[in-house]
């Protein structure tokens, strides 16, 4: 044997040893062998020293401040000792099992079902925090409906096989410790032997808590890279149709991610990331992404890429940022997160506030968005923020958002980005433009770091201790306490004026979310009218009636609810000004009898209410006019 095969083999057995010393976890996964929608598990188990133990799934993970239930997806789970036979399970309820003689454990078996198109009761779960299994096309592996734990044995490594086809990719924040290896990995159900069209990919991660932060996407490969700083960020996209792909979002996104490592003073956290993008040509309620420290996984409705592109760097500003916090700063219950009985923080104005100010403040400081359109996204904000309790305190609110609060979680990224906005004013002020919510932020970063964990009661004083009293004084009473912020006051000390309600003339399209229904037509979901008492004056024009289902507005078809309905609706709108009479075709029910009629009036515009808005005062005086450059602009850090 030569020298470097040698040192090879010593390597790999010290390697080897090392991670068995340590006690791991060792998961095989099929990929290839998918049965109604189930793909296998196989786990050769750690070493067990109790007689007994529990084998966890979790109830929750952190993000998303909902109960998710995944040990739902699991059936048939077996346990055997290192000879084969099998040992005894109780399955305790929906995320645990009780495992007698666990000290003869070697081996737990099962089968994954995915939470995409699940019959199974219980709680939906968020299409980010979900799995999806579809043979030959696309398979969402998000940990913590794949994985599970044993009890006090959440600090072991883990070790991830995932056997796939040759032409699969696996998109994931990890970085692999093998790729494309050909499969020689043994599952011992199937009782495979190597294929050349089969290939493993490995990898490890340090704890159960890095494990369920890494989701992974496996498809055929639409990849793309882009540098940042001294980051690698991947992106990744499925999308059925070839509608967009990850080049185009790489291209859309690139501006905001540039404008966020300069607005992190050029230099970030993490070597590597992924943005991973799962796009759905089916109807759907809602969308959305999940952060992670590593990565962030989106679920949308399938489209080209120019209606979704100011979306997109919404999405990825917002979710990037999160590289700050909760990665670099979080307290202890994020940073030892209880899986099946979680404590909540109360910090949530900070986790998800802060970081969706942030996503807003990036864009104006660079020049994505303009200072008007800025401010007409803080509107937006306040107009949303106002159909929640105001007297809330956000801390309180934190701690219920599992349960008492889960209906006012959502003014986290409304109210929680306009504290940001008023604290960073503030913080600017007192500092004579010096010192923002930016500078307060990083302060926090280089005090705590991934690895170490604040005291949940303990941050506020944190907090002054590295700003003013005056800080401490802001965040009892508007984070803590229940007194709602003034707006006019905050704004007006940077020269913009809180506009109140009031009524202005424009071009209806009718359809509003309070006049709409959705109802089946020939086997597809079409919109109808639910409420003819909610209309417009162009609506009561047109004699719409509930009922009626829409299937031609101005002579074009009107599509099944579905991706395409959004550029419909923009298409409409679009044109509706130059348009001389409004017309609707429906099917009206007509004594019984279905019927297609054509509804038509003269064009006219309505009266709109308009909600409460941000202007920018043109008599602000140079004090309001300093600070607002403070503000606004990057020249201020």
């Amino acid at each position: 044997m030569n020298k470097s095969k040698l040192i090879t083999l010593l390597v790999a057995m010290f390697l080897s040893a090392s991670l068995w010393a340590a006690n791991p976890y060792k998961y095989t996964v099929d990929l290839t062998k998918i049965v109604d929608d189930k793909v296998y598990v196989e786990l050769s188990t750690p070493k067990i020293k109790q007689k007994e133990i529990t084998f966890y799934l979790p109830k929750i993970i952190p993000g998303t401040y909902a109960i998710a239930d995944y040990g739902r997806m699991i059936s048939e789970l077996k346990a055997y000792d290192k000879k084969g036979r099998e040992i005894s399970v109780e399955r305790l309820d929906d995320n645990s099992w009780k495992i007698k003689n666990a000290k003869k454990l070697r081996k737990i078996t099962y089968w994954v079902e995915d939470t995409y198109d699940t019959q199974k009761e219980g709680p939906s779960i968020f299409q980010p925090a979900g799995t999806n299994i579809e043979a030959d096309k696309n398979i969402i592996v998000n940990p913590s409906g794949f994985f599970g734990y044993f009890e006090g044995m959440k600090k072991e490594p883990f070790e991830l096989n995932f056997i796939r086809e040759k032409d699969f990719y696996g998109a994931t924040g990890l970085k692999a410790d093998i790729v494309g290896s050909m499969a020689t990995i043994s599952l011992s159900k199937e009782n495979n032997s190597s294929d050349e069209d089969k290939f493993v990919d490995r990898f490890n991660v340090e704890d159960y808590d890095r494990l369920v932060d890494s989701p992974l996407m496996y498809s055929k490969v639409d990849t793309a890279i882009v540098r940042v700083a001294n980051t690698e960020v991947l992106v990744a996209s499925y999308s059925p149709n070839n509608k967009v792909t990850a080049k185009e979002i790489a291209e859309s996104i690139s501006e905001v991610l540039d404008a966020q490592s300069k607005f992190l003073g050029g230099e970030l956290p993490v070597d590597k990331y992924a943005f991973i993008f799962y796009f759905t040509d089916q109807p759907v309620q809602s969308f959305g992404a999940l952060e992670h420290s590593y990565s962030s996984f989106y679920f949308m409705p399938e489209s080209t890429i120019g209606p979704m592109n100011q979306q997109l760097r919404d999405f990825a500003a917002h979710e990037f940022f999160h590289i700050v916090t909760p990665l670099n700063i979080h307290s202890e219950e994020i940073g030892s997160f209880d899986f099946n009985d979680p404590k909540m923080s109360r910090h949530l104005w900070m986790y998800e506030g802060m970081t969706e100010y942030f996503a807003g403040s990036v864009q104006v400081k660079y020049g994505l968005v303009s200072p008007q359109e800025y401010l007409g996204m803080l509107s937006q904000k306040m107009v949303i923020a106002g159909q929640f309790k105001d007297t809330l305190a956000f801390t309180d609110l934190s701690l219920g958002a599992l349960d008492q609060y889960a209906d006012q979680y959502y003014n986290v990224y409304q109210k929680g980005a306009l504290l940001g906005a008023a604290l960073d004013i503030k913080l600017r002020k007192l500092s004579d433009g010096a010192y923002g919510v930016q500078n307060m932020m990083a302060d926090l970063s280089k005090k705590y770091g991934k690895d170490v964990s604040f005291k949940d009661e303990q941050l506020f004083d944190e907090i002054v201790g590295l700003t003013y009293p005056e800080i401490g004084e802001f965040l009892n009473t508007y984070v803590a306490g229940n007194t709602p912020l003034d707006y006019k006051e905050v704004f007006d000390q940077v020269g913009v004026d809180v506009v109140l309600d009031g009524t202005t003339k424009q071009y209806s399209i009718v359809l509003n979310q309070s006049n709409i229904r959705v109802i089946q037509h020939d086997g597809k979901p079409y919109l109808s009218i639910g409420n003819d008492q909610a209309m417009d004056d162009m609506g009561r024009a047109l004699k719409l009636q509930n009922g009626d289902i829409l299937i031609k507005m101005n002579g074009e078809e009107f599509p099944p609810l579905g991706p395409e309905i959004n550029t419909f609706i923009t298409d409409q709108f679009s044109k509706i000004p130059q348009l001389e009479t409004f017309t609707f075709t429906v099917i009206r029910d007509i004594d019984g009898e279905k019927k297609e009629i054509v509804l038509s009036a003269p064009n006219q515009q309505v009266d709109v209410p308009t909600p409460l808005s941000l202007a920018f005062n043109l008599g602000a005086s140079p004090e309001q006019l300093k600070l607002r450059r403070y503000w606004l602009e990057i020249a201020a850090n």
